[in-house]
């Protein structure tokens, strides 16, 4: 079917997806419990919306739309407390996490939805594979022209939010030096990667979505895993590519950079996004999954390489003058994680001083309850 006209919404609002691991608390592995979990919520009162997602040991849970950075952690704290109650009623441990350190693929079970049977079908054991953990940011845009400019001018930061959000060093027992290992996952997608270069929504809808609607090979938005991808019946812009921190407070962070960020864009005084921004992309992107804060980027204008680092902290630095109160608290936030370390590095100390995976993994459910790092 066509693709629905984009539905203007309100600039710069906010709202955040994290998909969640759900624990067995005897061996500390995943668990088939989202059935359960969901029959559970779904008796009480929720502060958000909660759905299952592809493998029965996950579940994704978003909050209502939110105009600023104390309102969402409000919400998200609220929805923490309920899927921690609800847990424990259950035997079940809840945490963050971009991977569950030493799960077994093969061992998931496709949740029973028609969607995930068809995704399964079509991507064979990729789908079991898609056990990980993100959190997904919408903004808030006027237009659909607005969204492809903020979509495209965002792809420098891209691994800004790669390194921040870090939390996924870890898959099946073995450390494998990346930061976020999690989106080696998603890279296996063959409509992952990058949004064509457009900046008209006229052009994007009648032209490159028809034709590959045409091919057969998409019938909506859902069939695009992009780093950033446009949701017209929202009215939002998407960010994809954050693995899920160990924190609410972390993602409330990190939501509030987003919507920093595009409110700086908006203004047009930054230089025009243009399609040779992606020659360094992938390189980019690579640095900032494989070394995480420590990686090296390179300027698409100017050419220059410089620390990932430092330029989280230069961004940082230009974006604090300008804030809302409301959102100060924010940056401080990534300003320290910045400065002292992603979650990825947080969960290599637990590994080194617990002496094991399920270390880690217990250390991720005292976070998520707040008991933990911040």
């Amino acid at each position: 079917m066509p693709l629905e006209p984009f539905k203007s919404s309100t600039p710069l609002t906010l709202g955040v997806e994290l998909e969640m691991q759900l624990v067995s608390l005897s061996n500390l592995d995943l668990i088939d419990a989202s059935p359960d979990m969901l029959d559970l919520l779904a008796r009480r009162k929720f502060p958000g919306n909660v759905v299952p997602e592809i493998t029965e040991s996950m579940i994704e849970v978003s909050t209502d739309i939110h105009t600023d950075h104390d309102g969402l952690l409000a919400q998200l704290r609220q929805i923490r407390d309920a899927l921690v109650a609800a847990g424990d009623r259950l035997n079940v441990g809840v945490c963050g996490g971009g991977t569950h350190p030493f799960q077994q693929w093969s061992e998931r079970k496709i949740f029973s939805k028609p969607r995930f049977k068809e995704v399964s079908v079509l991507y064979g054991y990729l789908a079991k594979q898609f056990t990980i953990f993100g959190q997904h940011i919408h903004v808030g845009c006027a237009s659909g022209d607005d969204a492809l400019y903020l979509l495209h001018s965002l792809s420098r930061y891209i691994p800004h939010f790669i390194a921040l959000a870090a939390s996924s060093p870890f898959v099946q027992g073995k450390d494998t030096l990346f930061h976020s290992a999690r989106l080696n996952s998603v890279f296996a997608f063959p409509l992952s990667g990058r949004a064509p270069f457009t900046l008209s929504w006229t052009e994007f809808e009648s032209g490159y979505f028809a034709r590959m609607e045409r091919t057969g090979i998409v019938k909506s938005m859902k069939d695009f895993y992009w780093d950033i991808r446009p949701k017209p019946e929202f009215g939002t812009i998407e960010l994809r590519v954050c693995d899920t921190p160990l924190t609410v407070e972390r993602a409330a962070a990190l939501a509030a950079y987003l919507q920093a960020l595009c409110c700086l864009l908006l203004e047009r005084s930054e230089p025009q996004p243009t399609e040779d921004d992606y020659l360094v992309y992938n390189y980019n992107r690579f640095q900032a999954c494989r070394f995480g804060l420590a990686g090296t980027i390179v300027h698409p204008g100017s050419c220059e390489a410089v620390s990932l680092r430092d330029d989280i902290l230069h961004t940082l630095g230009r974006l604090a003058k300008r804030t809302a109160p409301c959102n100060a608290a924010a940056l401080t936030h990534l300003e320290q994680v910045a400065k002292v370390g992603s979650h990825a590095t947080y969960l290599r100390e637990q590994y080194r001083d617990r002496g094991s995976s399920e270390g880690m993994v217990d250390a991720s459910i005292a976070c998520f309850r707040g008991l933990g790092e911040g």
